[in-house]
């Protein structure tokens, strides 16, 4: 098992609240993870019919089961659960329940109704460059591992990139978008799933994807939150001194996994990738992700910007930690010429 850098603030997170929800996309290693750290709890995955049947039937049978907590996977599913993990933690703080899920918007809106101020929030985010070099996996160059990106599953022998990344997709469509949204046509999902990998890096234009689309623009921004719930992508914000603009200006999105986004753009081998127009926005992803990574392992919301100006003089990313600012210009050329610094 590879070595995971949120444990530290697993464990931390613990000590001070009775539920622990760990999120992240799927197969990104929650549930090895959590019986690995917890092989004492018992575990029950929601997302099988007669388990979730049972807990959406007969929650206090189904809870009952716990006396000294669990591991509660996919707990998204039944979400009326929570209301009975608040008063079993209510009335005895030395239960611990520990909850996974890979849809967030759904699971986030039940805590913050039924669980406030008695759950620890931390996110499992694929495969850091760190721990694939600490796990003494033959460490890739850049290229490579933009290109491979960091599911766990791609790093044990035997599993084919193309057939991971085609079967993570398709049951992605079939569970994660389906549950999330009503969308009866996966295959202009998937075709506006294509579209948005084109445009990473860029500034969120609804416009010109619903045009790209034949969509509307309102179907767009919520096909845009679905990816955003399951732990697709991201945003990054713009800079401005003054906050109220950083929700007026569209944010740059990106994409937790490289790989994921090469898979999108057809991009079959670190080489093609090395000679793709797309290159520099995908090692662009790539860096900023790992990045967005190191910082949820640590258990700190990342809080990171970019900066453009009205003459598109622009900065990739700003770090800003301990109320300093750190501008990051991040380029694709292995040459180094001044020129490449004019954004600082």
């Amino acid at each position: 098992m590879i070595l995971r850098n949120i444990t530290k603030a697993i464990s931390e997170t613990q000590k001070y609240y009775p539920i622990l929800y760990l999120g992240g996309p799927r197969q990104s290693g929650k549930t090895t993870l959590l019986r690995d750290l917890y092989p004492h709890l018992p575990y029950a995955n929601l997302e099988d019919p007669e388990t979730r049947l049972l807990a959406e039937q007969d929650p206090r049978r189904f809870l009952n089961q716990f006396p000294e907590g669990a591991i509660l996977d996919e707990a998204q599913r039944v979400p009326h659960l929570f209301s009975y993990l608040q008063v079993i933690v209510d009335e005895n703080r030395s239960i611990k329940f520990i909850l996974s899920g890979s849809q967030n918007f759904l699971l986030m809106e039940k805590i913050t109704q039924s669980l406030a101020g008695r759950v620890g929030i931390l996110n499992l985010l694929p495969l850091s460059f760190e721990e694939i070099e600490a796990a003494q996996i033959p460490s890739p160059n850049l290229e490579t591992f933009a290109w491979r990106g960091g599911y766990p599953a791609l790093y044990t022998p035997g599993i084919p990139q193309e057939l991971f990344f085609g079967n993570y997709i398709q049951t992605y469509l079939e569970r994660d978008v389906r549950s999330l949204k009503n969308i009866g046509d996966l295959s202009q999902f998937m075709r506006f799933l294509r579209l948005c990998a084109g445009r990473v890096g860029q500034p969120l234009n609804l416009s010109n994807l619903a045009n790209d689309t034949g969509l509307s623009v309102n179907t767009i921004k919520a096909w845009m939150s679905v990816l955003e719930a399951s732990y697709l992508i991201f945003y990054l914000s713009p800079y401005f001194e003054n906050f109220n603009k950083r929700i007026i200006k569209s944010p740059k999105f990106y994409f937790f996994d490289s790989g994921l986004l090469c898979h999108l753009l057809g991009i079959a081998s670190p080489e093609q990738l090395g000679t793709h127009h797309y290159l520099g926005n995908i090692i662009e992803n790539a860096i900023i992700a790992d990045l967005y990574k190191k910082r949820a392992n640590a258990g700190k919301r990342p809080a990171f910007w970019f900066w453009q100006d009205q003459h598109n003089n622009e900065v990739d990313l700003l770090i800003e930690e301990n109320g300093v600012v750190t501008a990051i210009e991040i380029k694709s050329s292995q040459t180094f010429n001044t020129r490449l610094m004019a954004g600082l």
